[in-house]
This record gives structure tokens, sequence and C-alpha cells, in this order.
């Protein structure tokens, strides 16, 4: 069963009370707006939206939430960032750092980030309702858990300590103030509540990454005035927004981790019932957890121009949640992930229902999968190396791999393939995929060993007797080459490779020729024999 429909099931089951009252089930995820948002952190967008969908398909009632959390305090600054812009505000709630760019719409720094990730969530085809952390801490949403969780410190002091071995002195209070001097959150200490008033210390040492001003006073915490911790906010949001479903990544999850100690506040301090929870493991760029704050990653705005909806939601859906995804674009990443959705294109086409066939269904936006047709899928590799051939005509060449003469569906898909090829090419592609035909013998041909150069004329013969070259014959006769010659295969394609594009490998061999002008192989393999 896929993934996606196994978590649905048990779902069901959980909420089964909530479901028989027609109740909606509300499903959250949030993202940090401290900068640009690597790919990564689409991971959990798809993975709640996809529960969305299903849940939908089924016709259950539900709504997918998206938080902006713009309250947090910037704690560092990006690599990209200007350093002497920004440092004077870090410490402060990130809705009340100014934006990167002067002029733009947006309020502020937060809101710049935020946005942009917006764009490419609805890039995605998922659709949650956005909101803003700041304004509904200022609407007074959490107004009463902050209450609760002050006249409870003592109680949150020990949960932290029974599940993570956490020890907060007798004097740690779960709240941060705005300080009203300097205007940080981050620095602030909360050093006693009366049930109206904070009193607060904004400390100059408290944290390595801010400067407090060292300001003592008092002020209410309330409409916006003040922040939860993290772990005791987590724990908040889920009553505040009545969540049943949010998922964690396993940094979060694991036992004695933040998940768990939010769970607990959440059951014990709050008396509700956390939500249902799908741990989820990270997307890695070089075998690495990508950080969007030290630069190290593919940054999701890049993505959503590199890939197309379905790409982009087939890369995150292929695996179980709790399976690592390795993204390298710089690599053969991309080609490949192209191959596993024609692969799946082929099992939904055929009508076997099974799980490469609900996947290709779920990697479509739904408003995408009501008219799914059936065209020609050319492979990603194909069309990045005809790309790179001004001679061809790649509509003809795709047509003499297909077989038969290509539908209005078939150039469509060709035309959305060429677009995103040549894109890639120009960004992210290794120099393995860049290919150029050499016009001239390319120095390392000239020096063939003799068992080369027999294999290499035996090729010229073949071609030669053959009106029309096939791919496929092309490659069965190699297979022939290799065994008459007894040359190794490694010795035989970088001969090839290197006589017509100058380095040691290329596309697939057989197809490679087939679609190069059979004159211009004749010519350049007659040279490199003689």
């Amino acid at each position: 069963m896929f993934w996606g429909d196994k978590y649905v099931g048990e779902i069901k089951k959980i909420h089964e009370k909530k479901l028989a009252a027609g109740e909606p089930l509300i499903i959250r995820d949030e993202k940090t707006a401290s900068g640009k948002v690597h790919v990564g952190s689409l991971r959990g967008v798809v993975i709640h939206g996809l529960i969305s969908e299903i849940l939908n398909e089924q016709g259950i009632k539900n709504k997918f939430l998206f938080e902006i959390n713009d309250f947090d305090p910037m704690d560092g600054l990006p690599v990209y960032l200007d350093e002497t812009k920004f440092r004077p505000h870090i410490g402060k709630p990130l809705c009340n750092v100014p934006s990167p760019q002067a002029g733009e719409k947006v309020k502020n720094y937060a809101e710049y980030f935020g946005e942009e990730f917006a764009e490419v969530i609805n890039k995605t085809g998922f659709k949650p309702e956005f909101y803003k952390l700041s304004d509904q801490y200022k609407a007074g949403k959490f107004n009463e858990l902050i209450k609760i969780a002050l006249e409870n410190a003592d109680k949150i002091r020990h949960i932290y300590k029974k599940i993570s071995g956490s020890e907060k002195g007798n004097e740690w209070m779960p709240l941060q103030v705005i300080c009203e001097k300097c205007g940080k959150i981050g620095t602030t200490k909360v050093i006693s509540f009366d049930g109206e008033m904070a009193e607060y210390i904004c400390e100059p040492s408290m944290v390595e990454w801010a400067q407090g001003c060292g300001r003592r006073g008092k002020i209410s915490p309330f409409n916006g005035n003040a922040k939860l911790p993290w772990k005791v906010e987590w724990a908040a949001k889920f009553v505040v927004f009545g969540v049943d479903i949010e998922g964690a990544g396993k940094d979060h999850s694991g036992k004695g981790g933040s998940r768990e100690i939010a769970d607990t506040i959440c059951k014990e301090i709050f008396n509700a019932n956390p939500p249902f929870n799908i741990p989820y493991e990270f997307v890695h760029i070089s075998g690495e957890k990508m950080s969007s704050s030290k630069g190290r990653g593919a940054f999701s705005k890049d993505i959503a121009e590199l890939l197309p909806l379905e790409m982009i939601r087939l890369l995150m859906i292929s695996k179980d949640p709790k399976k690592v995804i390795d993204f390298e674009p710089e690599s053969d990443t991309i080609p490949v992930l192209y191959d596993l959705n024609d692969k799946i294109a082929e099992v939904y086409f055929n009508g076997i229902k099974d799980d490469y066939f609900r996947m290709f269904v779920l990697s479509r936006a739904p408003e995408q999968r009501k008219d799914i047709q059936k065209r020609f899928l050319p492979r990603f590799s194909q069309i990045a190396f005809l790309v790179q051939m001004p001679h061809m005509d790649i509509f003809e060449m795709i047509e003499k791999i297909k077989g038969a003469p290509l539908t209005q569906l078939d150039r469509e898909e060709i035309e959305y393939r060429v677009k995103y090829a040549k894109f890639w090419l120009n960004t992210y592609a290794p120099e393995d995929y860049k290919y150029e035909l050499q016009e001239n013998i390319p120095p390392a041909a000239k020096n063939f060993s003799e068992k080369q150069k027999e294999a290499l004329k035996l090729i010229l013969d073949y071609i030669k007797s053959r009106d029309k070259l096939d791919g496929q014959e092309l490659h069965t006769k190699f297979h022939e080459i290799k065994e008459q010659t007894q040359i190794e295969p490694k010795e035989l394609f970088s001969a090839l490779y290197l006589s017509i594009l100058g380095k040691e490998s290329g596309p697939k061999a057989g197809w490679f020729l087939s679609v190069l002008d059979k004159n211009f192989l004749i010519e350049r393999l007659k040279e490199i024999i003689k």
C-alpha cells in the first residue's frame, strides 16, 4: 500500500469520533522565515498536502494550514545577506527586521522570504491556508496559553528534565518578551509574573549571537508583546489551531526530542490531545542535510524553476517519509527522476493498479488528474543531448526513436522537456551531460590501440552496409564486435565517444550513433582508422 494511503487509514481510525461528527480534520505545517528556504523544506509541505488531498478524495472534510513563522528572533545571518545592514537587527522578531530589498511591496524580512516560499508551495499544486504567527499573537490567540504556561513554569521545567534531561534553573520562565528599548526578543529573560505583568531583563550576554541592552522593566505579555519558547509554543499551536495531523522531522521526533516534550506539555499543561505525528527524514544533498542559513543546498525557489510541478511532487513522494531523499541536481538526479516518472507512467497507462500507479496519480495536482492523456515520453537524457546538437531536428529524431508519427500531445511533451532540459544544462548539469560534436579529430583519438581501431573499422563497415541506422540493432552489433575482437567494453565505447565528442563517455551508444548523420560518421571513422 502506498504510504499516503496507509497513513490516512491510521488517521481515520484515530479520529473516528471527529469524523462521525462531521468535523473537519486540521492539518498543519510551518516554516520559519529566516531566509531562503531550501528544497528539503518542501518535504513537509508535500507530506501534509498529500494527506489533505487523499482525505479530499475520500470525501473527508479537512483544512490544511501553513504557518509562516515570523515571530522567532533573528538568530544568525544567512551568508548571502549584507552583514553591516542586518547585524544591528539580530535578536529582534523576524517580522520587525527590514526587508532585504528596499522598495519591495513586502513589509519586512519575514514577509519577503515567506511570500517567496508561499509562491513555491503554490507551484507544487498544494493550496494551504497561509497565516503569519505574529498576527495570531497580536490577535490574542495565545494569551490564555501564555498565562497557563507562566503559572505552570515549575511543571514545564520538570517535563523538560524528565524527557530530555534538560536542566532549567528555578528562575527560568517559559516566555520571551520584546524589549521596549531595543526591540529584541532573543535577549530577554522573564524573572517574574504577577498574573498581569511580566518583569524582565534584556541581558547583554544571555546568548552568543545577540547583545541585549540591559534594560529591566515590566510589560504585559499579551497581544503580541511576548512569545513562548518554541517547544512550549509548539504545544500551544496544537491547541490554538485545533491541530489533528502534524508531522515532524526525525531530528524532532526521536525519543527525548522536542516533539515528545511538546506532546507532553500539550497533554499535561494545556489538557489537550497532541496531533497525529508523521515523522519524516531529511532531504540530503551530497550526503548532507541541507541548510538554508549556511547557503548549502538547492533553494526551493531555484528547484521550482528547474522542475515542473509533477517532478517536484514525485521527488518528494517517491520514498516513504521515513527514508532519506538524496537530491543532487548537479549529478544525474534529474534524468533519473524523469526516468522514474516515465516508468510509473507506463504502469499507469497499462492500467496496473499498484503503488506505481498510485504514485503517478498523486504526483499530479488534483486538477491535472481529471484528464491524463497518453503520449510518447522521450528520455530526458536523450532530450538533453539533442538540444545540444543544433544541426538536428529534435522532432524528427524523437519520431525516429518512437518509430511512428508524433501526435500533437507528443510534440507538446517534447517542447515541455526541451524547456526544462535547457534550463538544467545551463544551471546544474554536470560535464558528463554536456556534449559538442567535434569538428576535427580530437587529439586523444589519434592514440587508439590497434584493437580499438580494429573494432572501429568493423563498426564503420556495418554503418556503410546499412541504409538506415537503428539504435537497438547497433547495440546488438556492438556486442558482436566485442566478442569478435575480444576488446574490453570500456575500450570500445571510450573510443567511439572520443572520436565524436572528444570525451570518454556519452549517451547510450547505439541510440547515439543512430541519430547522427550517417555521412558524418563514415567520414569521421575513416579518418581515425586510416
